[in-house]
């Protein structure tokens, strides 16, 4: 690991210094609360108010404001280009995934626009008594403009008072715009470091390279394509201030990967989640969660995070061991939340555009240190996940053990009560065979990833990987496609005759007639609604082998097995 130092300018430090001996002396008598009580608001109110402007005065300064300027105020860029201009548009796409063409034309200081709820802007902060932050910045072979745009966002939203640092790590990046010219660059920037790996390492021991080496009481982790909203700081800050176990997220929003506009939203916001996969997903704020708010400002706790964007204690975040999961925070005594008055864009890349060869290993590692009896639901819906070297987890077992972190059940009870949880009775699981026609499984695979329901089950040679041909019979007569969450489940169509997936009922409903099977130990599925068996047809209406609901007879295309992948 090599280090890189900064230069500081002399007189903007004696500037900065001095505004600062001003806010001291303007906030001599706040007390020690994070947010600023009524009774001191009330005492000398003009004199308060000019030290709170000086002490909430960011790092730099944005330049003045250019109305007319591409993507100004998170509008989206637009542009005429000739076919020599639109090839290296196209190419910035092939190669980073974002269109970087359009990205070098917005300025590094951008304005936003205001996307976050008008109340947040009425809070207030004790700007002294807030813990102080270093944001850790990972990245490998990130494009100039994302990059230096990030970092000048976080430098012109973050009171100079609360942000100690930002350290840059280079995670071995090849690209000869991120050596020299890098380092001559933010050696005219206060506050930034950057450090280089010797190899390799992966976004999460890069990220914990930078942590190493950082001095702020609070570790703020950013993605390497972000953008800060105004006053997105100090409500994280002043959370872990308030509740030095919480492990604070912003609102990510949305800034379009081709076009630059900012997509914010000041309404609610999502809480993050998982399916059986423990592929990361978003869902809407529960009910029980919103009655425990007292306000719309109040944090809203969540069950996991995107895992990009964060910010945690210092010394809680070792003693947690580190970066591991969501799960892991809340079963060792913490909380995980976001926080809707803390916004922070992000561009969302059109896929990703490296390898991330580590994700099958990191998710095994995951199932097999947290998740107790539970993993073998991942497993069953992940049979190659068996296969995957993950490593000795030996020490993450005696870490959870040290701390006296609670089961996976009472996660599930407690954390995340929302989640479909299988049965996954022996022999009631897995690939959907069919006896008549033979190697052919039920197979459900959506057009849209995000969007479950609505499309027709179809028959599709067995691949026995899970995922799409993986479907569970439960003790309530449903045929389930809970790979993913929400879960789906079979429904019987009495005009067309054949399946499609809807959303199960949730807990405490009935099942819906429907949805109702009844598996015969002749190896038949009775459909209760139409009376009808399920029988696998060769030829349906738009060319594809389907499973469909057809007069109950004894042939073998009516006649369904489950086979466990192991």
């Amino acid at each position: 690991m090599a280090a890189r130092g900064r230069r500081t300018r002399p007189k903007l430090l004696l500037l900065v210094l001095g505004a600062t001996l001003l806010g001291c002396l303007a906030f001599f008598s706040y007390g020690s609360s994070g947010l600023e009580s009524a009774a001191s608001r009330r005492d000398a109110p003009g004199e308060r108010e000019r030290g709170a402007e000086l002490l909430k005065k960011a790092v730099y300064d944005k330049p003045p404001l250019d109305l007319n300027a591409q993507g100004e105020m998170g509008r989206a860029v637009k542009l005429n280009l000739d076919q020599e201009e639109k090839r290296k548009e196209e190419e910035s796409v092939r190669r980073h995934q974002i269109n970087i063409y359009a990205s070098d034309k917005v300025s590094l200081h951008r304005r936003l626009p205001e996307r976050w709820n008008p109340l947040c802007r009425e809070l207030k902060y004790d700007y002294k008594s807030l813990p102080t932050t270093s944001v850790v910045i990972a990245f490998y072979n990130e494009a100039w403009s994302t990059l230096l745009r990030t970092v000048h966002s976080v430098l012109e939203t973050s009171p100079d008072i609360l942000l100690k640092e930002v350290v840059l790590v280079d995670d071995y990046s090849d690209r000869d715009h991120l050596k020299e010219p890098l380092e001559n660059y933010i050696a005219g920037l206060r506050k930034v470091r950057l450090i280089r790996a010797t190899k390799r390492e992966g976004l999460v021991r890069a990220r914990l390279l930078g942590a190493s080496i950082t001095t702020g009481d609070v570790l703020t982790f950013l993605d390497c394509h972000c953008e800060c909203h105004e006053g997105w700081l100090e409500p994280l800050l002043h959370r872990i201030k308030e509740e030095p176990t919480a492990v604070v997220c912003p609102v990510i929003d949305v800034i379009d990967w081709n076009t630059f506009q900012y997509l914010g939203n000041s309404g609610e916001p999502q809480i993050g989640g998982f399916d059986w996969r423990l592929v990361f997903t978003w869902h809407p704020i529960p009910e029980y969660e919103q009655k425990r708010r007292r306000s719309s400002t109040d944090v809203i706790r969540s069950p996991t995070m995107a895992g990009g964007l964060f910010a945690v204690r210092k010394d809680y975040f070792h003693y947690l061991g580190t970066y591991d999961t969501g799960m892991e925070i809340w079963q060792c005594g913490g909380s995980l939340e976001i926080h809707p008055c803390s916004h922070v864009g992000h561009v969302f890349p059109k896929k990703a555009p490296y390898s991330r060869s580590k994700a099958l290993a990191n998710s095994v590692r995951a199932a097999e240190v947290w998740m107790d009896e539970y993993k073998e639901i991942y497993y069953h819906r992940n049979p190659h996940a068996r296969l995957e070297a993950f490593g000795d987890v030996s020490e993450r077992k005696k870490l959870r053990e040290r701390l006296g972190c609670k089961n996976f059940r009472w996660y599930l009870d407690n954390i995340y009560p929302d989640i479909h949880v299988p049965h996954d009775r022996p022999g009631m699981f897995g690939m959907l065979k069919n006896r008549g026609k033979t190697n052919y499984c039920f197979d459900y695979n959506p057009v849209d990833e995000h969007v479950l329901v609505g499309q027709r089950v179809i028959l599709y040679p067995c691949h026995g990987m899970g995922q799409n041909q993986f479907f569970e019979y439960s003790v309530y007569g449903e045929i389930c496609y809970n790979t993913r969450e929400p879960a789906g489940c079979v429904v019987g169509d009495n005009i067309s005759n054949y399946l499609t997936v809807q959303l199960c009922r949730k807990r405490g409903q009935s099942v819906p007639l429907d949805q109702k099977f009844v598996f015969r130990e002749d190896g038949t599925l009775y459909h209760v609604q139409s009376q009808k068996c399920v029988q696998a047809v060769d030829m349906t209406d738009n060319g594809t082998p389907a499973p469909s609901l057809q007069p109950c007879s004894a042939s073998l295309h009516q006649k369904w097995y489950f086979e466990e992948r192991v």
